[in-house]
C-alpha cells in the first residue's frame, strides 16, 4: 500500500503550502473570529452596501470587534431565552450581516447551526426545522410571514427577525425605508407575541458574554444536502473539522504566512446558508483576518458587477453559472467593469466548462482553478494549485491532509491503477460525522476501509499519474445507452464548446419510441447565447467531433434557463420530470 507521505500529488503543492497540516488546534471555529477581534479590532470584516440613485454605491462596515461583540450579545440573549448546548438553531436568511452575526453567536452560545435556503417553499423549509429540531429562528424580515404560516407545525419557540436594512449605510436605510420595504415586503408592523427583534436582543444583551465551554468535538453545522436528489439529510460536522478545512483551504490560497490579511477582500456572492459560502467565504475570511462583501442575491448580476467595480475583490469564490453569466454580460463585454483586481478564484459546485474558465482569465487577468467539495467534507475536498500547474477539466489534486482513491464501482473496495474510472472516495480530517437520524444512509457513505473511515462520493472520477483528479459523472446520472454507459457530464463539456450554447444540460429520459419501452435515450436542454442560433441538426453534427455516436443526444430542446440549486447546480431531475410530463401529454 502506497503511503500517505508518497501520494503524487504533494509534489503538485504551490511553494508554501504544506503536505500536511498535522497536528489541528482543538478549538471551535469561532475562535479565529475571537483572536481577529483582539489583534486587529478596528478592521474591517463584513461589508454591507447598495446602490443609489445620484450618489453611486454607498456602503457601511461592521469591525472585528463589532462582530465579536453582536455575536456575543445574541449568544447571551439566545441562551437567556433557553438554547442549551447542542440545541439547533435556523437561520433563514441571505448574505446580509445578521447572517454572520447569527452564525458566530449560535456556536459561541454552544448551538448548531441549521442554515436553510430562505427561497425554499414552506413545505420544505418546514421539513428541515422540524428534522434539526429547532426551538429557535433567526429570519430575515421578508420571510417572517411564511415562516409564521408554519410555526405551528413545528417545535419552535422562539423567532429573533432582522431588517435587510439594519446594515445598510444610512442614506441607503431612509430610501429602501421610503420606496422599498414595504412595496417588496420586508417591512413587518408588529411582532407576533413572544417574538423579537434581532436589534433589541443586540442592545438589551449589548457587553454580555457567553458562558459556554465548546470544543472542537462539540457538534457545529447541520448542512441539509441533497435537494438535487430527493430527501434533504442533515450532515453533521464538529467544530474540528470546520476547523481543519479552513485551515486546508487557507494553505492553498495563502500558504503558511499566518499574518493577518486585511487587504485581501472576498467577493460574498455564494450562499452563506450553503457550506461552500459558509466556510470557503466565511469562515476562511475571519480565519485570515480579511473582509467580505457580501452580495444578497447573486442572481442579480448587475448587481454583482457594480460590486466588484467599487469594491476590487481580491478573492472571488463561486461557481460555473455566475462567472459564465458574468463573461456574457453587456457590461463586460463593452468594458464598463473592471474585473483586474481578481487573483485567484475557486470555483466550485458544478463542473467548470474550460471556455467558461479560459474565456473569465481572459478578461480578469485572475486565476480561476477548479475545486471539489461537498457538504459531507465541509466543505473542500481537492483543488487546482493557484500558483502552479492548473489542469482544464481537472478538479485538481486532494488537499493537505485529504487522501482520496478510485475504488472499483463493482466491490467498492479494489483501488483502481491510474487512469482507470471508478468511484472517488476520500479520507480526511474534515469528514461530517453523519447524517442526523439517518444511519442506514450514513452507512452507505462513511465506510469502513482496512480500518479507516472513508466517504464515499458517488462520484465516478479518475485520477492521472500526477495526482490530479477528473470528475466523470455522478454515479446516479450514468446513462446506459445501447449498452454503453454515457456521462452526461462529458457531454455537457462538448456541447457547451459551440459557439452559440450559452448553457446545456443533459440526461438519460425514458425511450419516447414505444418498441424501445425501458429503454433510456439521452436529451440535451440547451440555453443559446443572446442573439445567436443554432439547430438540432448543427449540434448533433458538432457532438460527433468528440463523442461516440451512442454519447450523441438523440433528442434536444430549446430552453430560456436550465433550473438550478441555489449555487449553480443543474437540477437534472426537474429536466427529466418535464420530459416525462411531455411524453405523457403526448400519450392522452
Amino acid at each position: 500500500m502506497v503511503s500517505y507521505a508518497d501520494r503524487p500529488w504533494i509534489k503538485r503543492y504551490d511553494p508554501g503550502t504544506p503536505s500536511t497540516l498535522a497536528p489541528y488546534p482543538d478549538k471551535p471555529i469561532h475562535s479565529f473570529l475571537q483572536e481577529a477581534a483582539r489583534t486587529n479590532p478596528t478592521s474591517p470584516a463584513i461589508i454591507s452596501s447598495a446602490h443609489v440613485p445620484v450618489a453611486g454605491r454607498l456602503a457601511s462596515t461592521l469591525t472585528y470587534a463589532e462582530l465579536d461583540q453582536q455575536s456575543d450579545a445574541l449568544a447571551a440573549g439566545m441562551i437567556e431565552m433557553g438554547l442549551k448546548k447542542g440545541d439547533r438553531v435556523a437561520i433563514i436568511m441571505p448574505n446580509i450581516a445578521a447572517f454572520a452575526i447569527s452564525f458566530y453567536a449560535i456556536l459561541k452560545a454552544g448551538g448548531v447551526v441549521a442554515a436553510t435556503n430562505p427561497t425554499y417553499p414552506p413545505d420544505k423549509l418546514q421539513y428541515q426545522i422540524n428534522d434539526c429540531d429547532a426551538e429557535i429562528v433567526l429570519t430575515m424580515s421578508l420571510y417572517y410571514k411564511m415562516f409564521k404560516g408554519v410555526q405551528s407545525k413545528t417545535k419552535v419557540k422562539t423567532v429573533i427577525v432582522a431588517n435587510v436594512k439594519e446594515y445598510l449605510p444610512g442614506v441607503a436605510k431612509f430610501l429602501f425605508t421610503l420606496a422599498k420595504e414595504k412595496k417588496d415586503g420586508h417591512r413587518v408592523e408588529a411582532l407576533a407575541t413572544g417574538d423579537y427583534w434581532f436589534q433589541d436582543v443586540l442592545a438589551k444583551y449589548a457587553g454580555k458574554k457567553p458562558n459556554v465551554t465548546v470544543t472542537g468535538a462539540d457538534k457545529a453545522l447541520f448542512q441539509y444536502t441533497g435537494g438535487t436528489t430527493g430527501v434533504s439529510k442533515a450532515a453533521m460536522s464538529t467544530h474540528s473539522a470546520l476547523v481543519a478545512n479552513q485551515l486546508q483551504i487557507r494553505s492553498f490560497l495563502v500558504g503558511s504566512d499566518t499574518s493577518p490579511k486585511p487587504n485581501e477582500t472576498l467577493l460574498g456572492a455564494i450562499p452563506l446558508f450553503h457550506v461552500f459560502g459558509m466556510v470557503a467565504v466565511l469562515s476562511f475570511a475571519i480565519g485570515i483576518g480579511a473582509k467580505v462583501v457580501l452580495v444578497p442575491n447573486a442572481r442579480d448580476i448587475a448587481d454583482v458587477l457594480d460590486v466588484i467595480n467599487h469594491f476590487k475583490p481580491t478573492l472571488f469564490h463561486g461557481v460555473p453559472a455566475l462567472y459564465n453569466a458574468i463573461n456574457n454580460h453587456e457590461l463586460v463585454k463593452a468594458g464598463k467593469i473592471d474585473l483586474k483586481s481578481i487573483k485567484f478564484c475557486i470555483s466550485g459546485s458544478a463542473p467548470l466548462p474550460p471556455s467558461t474558465k479560459a474565456e473569465f482569465e481572459r478578461i480578469s487577468g485572475g486565476k480561476l482553478a477548479e475545486g471539489f467539495g461537498m457538504s459531507e467534507a465541509p466543505t473542500a475536498v481537492t483543488c487546482n494549485p493557484l500558483r502552479g500547474e492548473t489542469r482544464t477539466g481537472s478538479i485538481g489534486v486532494p488537499l493537505p491532509d485529504v487522501d482520496c482513491k478510485i475504488v472499483s464501482l463493482d466491490d467498492g473496495k479494489t483501488e483502481l491503477p491510474v487512469g482507470e474510472i471508478g468511484e472517488l472516495i476520500v479520507k480526511g480530517p474534515q469528514l461530517m460525522a453523519g447524517y442526523h437520524g439517518m444511519p442506514t444512509e450514513t452507512a452507505n457513505v462513511l465506510r469502513d476501509l482496512n480500518g479507516e473511515k472513508w466517504l464515499y462520493t458517488g462520484d465516478i472520477a479518475r485520477m492521472d499519474d500526477e495526482g490530479y483528479f477528473y470528475i466523470v459523472d455522478r454515479k446516479k446520472d450514468m446513462a446506459l445507452i445501447g449498452g454503453f454507459n454515457v456521462y452526461p457530464n462529458n457531454v455537457e463539456k462538448v456541447i457547451a464548446g459551440h459557439p452559440a450554447v450559452l448553457e446545456v444540460g443533459v440526461a438519460s429520459i425514458p425511450h419516447p419510441d414505444k418498441d424501445k419501452v425501458g429503454q433510456e435515450a439521452l436529451k440535451a436542454w440547451v440555453v443559446l447565447r443572446p442573439g445567436m442560433t443554432t439547430t438540432e441538426k448543427e449540434l448533433m453534427s458538432f457532438c460527433e467531433k468528440s463523442l461516440a455516436k451512442y454519447e450523441i443526444p438523440s433528442r434536444f430542446s430549446f430552453i430560456e434557463a436550465l433550473p438550478k440549486t441555489a449555487v449553480g447546480k443543474t437540477l437534472r431531475r426537474e429536466l427529466i420530470q418535464l420530459e416525462v410530463a411531455d411524453q405523457e401529454k403526448n400519450q392522452r
